[in-house]
């Protein structure tokens, strides 16, 4: 019985806590309209795309019987390569979704309807899947198009870097193309950009070849900045993102499972309290804990906790954890000073967002109340009243039921929780 009354007892505090009356909610239908769904749903194309794609390599030519083959009566042997080359496209663009880049989201929007027009070029049965997906994937994108609002965050030296690279392979390939007299086996843009990609990347399959002093110092130029442009490039892409999985692997998120949070509980802060806390939200909604401890959020992050390693006073941490998309806050950093920035931070950031704070001191209960809090929870006057509760009266409903059977420190429903 002690351990119905707790349930109930829970379930009704985190209905008050967190729940908001006047919402609807459509759980079977949220279920399936959600970010994470259009990213499933877009690397789906990508899967049947790329199976499509090795079945037109796999086939010795490719019919253009379709309603618009007649457009292009000369790709056939670009069409078999146009599944491959999509889904490898619509890979990355998925990658990018899941970390909430607005340009990811809008290239998917180009992307989708080109793979879609494959069978209406072919009209082969074995093509069609990746219309059907597409037509799915593609209203349900531009749906959830607002959830994808993340700008490209570029340092001016990661611009500035891969600018160089994208203006070597120009220089490259117009000065080749106006060289072209000058080469073997150069005559078209497309001869002209295939030497160039395999020179910058020092292949040399040696099929295209200078043969003037010109064009041999030209070619010189562009293994000498095709090179150096590349490392570069790709050395201010990687590094960051090294470091990002060394901050996982101490126990932080990375930035691709903070940008999908959605309806999560973000606890600023950890302590005594914050441990109860954890197990009673643990498989009732998504939670985030928000502290500086890196050894606290390694060892959260092992049992299965997300973690945010950072400051839970700092409003840019609190935009990293997505308080925006969250559905409620608690503040529980054990210092009632730090919890008023905190409670501040929050606000600032989420003017709509539930705030339950823990006040570690009864007389804060009021400044804490007044920064912004929703409500205000004093443990220390909680677990006083339980324990007058229990001395009197050994069948009051105080707590959760012990291992033999008894009750211990905990709350019933009809508890008053010392709240401001």
């Amino acid at each position: 019985m002690g351990t119905d009354t707790h349930e109930q007892g829970s379930d009704a505090a985190l209905d008050e806590l967190f729940d908001h009356a006047e919402r609807v909610q459509l759980v079977e239908w949220s279920a399936f309209s959600g970010a994470k769904i259009s990213v499933m749903l877009l690397a789906t194309v990508g899967v049947v795309a790329f199976v499509t794609g090795l079945s037109d390599l796999s086939q010795g030519a490719v019919a253009l019987d379709g309603p618009l083959g007649g457009l292009f009566p000369g790709a056939s042997d670009l069409l078999r390569l146009y599944g491959v080359f999509f889904a490898f496209l619509l890979g990355a663009l998925a990658v990018g979704l899941q970390r909430r880049l607005k340009i990811a989201m809008y290239g998917a929007l180009v992307a989708l309807p080109m793979v879609a027009l494959l069978p209406l070029f072919t009209a082969e049965a074995t093509d069609f899947p990746v219309l059907l997906v597409s037509l799915v994937a593609l209203p349900h994108l531009v749906r959830n198009r607002d959830r994808f609002d993340k700008a490209v965050d570029l340092s001016p030296f990661q611009t500035a870097a891969l600018a160089a690279f994208v203006a070597v392979q120009v220089y490259g390939t117009v000065g080749a193309y106006a060289l072209r007299e000058k080469f073997t086996s150069v005559s078209t843009v497309t001869d002209a950009l295939y030497y160039i990609v395999v020179t910058g990347t020092t292949v040399g399959y040696g099929d295209v070849t200078p043969t003037t002093e010109l064009t041999k110092l030209f070619t010189l130029s562009v293994i000498v900045l095709g090179t150096g442009s590349f490392t570069i490039a790709s050395g201010s892409l990687l590094i960051p993102a090294l470091e990002s999985r060394i901050s996982s692997a101490f126990g932080n998120m990375s930035a691709s499972e903070l940008s999908l949070l959605e309806d999560h509980v973000l606890v600023l802060g950890y302590g005594d309290i914050t441990e109860p806390l954890l197990d009673e939200l643990d498989g009732t909604t998504e939670v985030v804990v928000v502290t500086e401890d890196t050894d606290t959020a390694s060892t959260l992050r092992d049992r299965g906790f997300n973690v945010l390693t950072a400051d839970p006073t700092d409003a840019e941490s609190l935009r990293d954890a997505r308080i925006d998309a969250a559905d409620g806050v608690v503040v529980a950093t054990e210092d009632d000073a730090r919890d008023v920035l905190a409670i501040l931070a929050a606000r600032q950031e989420n003017p709509d967002v539930r705030i339950v704070a823990a006040a570690a001191d009864q007389k804060h209960v009021d400044k804490l109340d007044s920064v912004g809090a929703d409500r205000v929870v004093s443990p220390i006057v909680i677990g006083g009243r339980m324990l007058g509760r229990a001395v009197v009266d050994e069948d009051a409903p105080v707590g959760f039921e012990s291992a033999d059977g008894a009750d211990s420190a905990g709350d019933g429903p009809d508890s008053d929780d010392g709240t401001g």
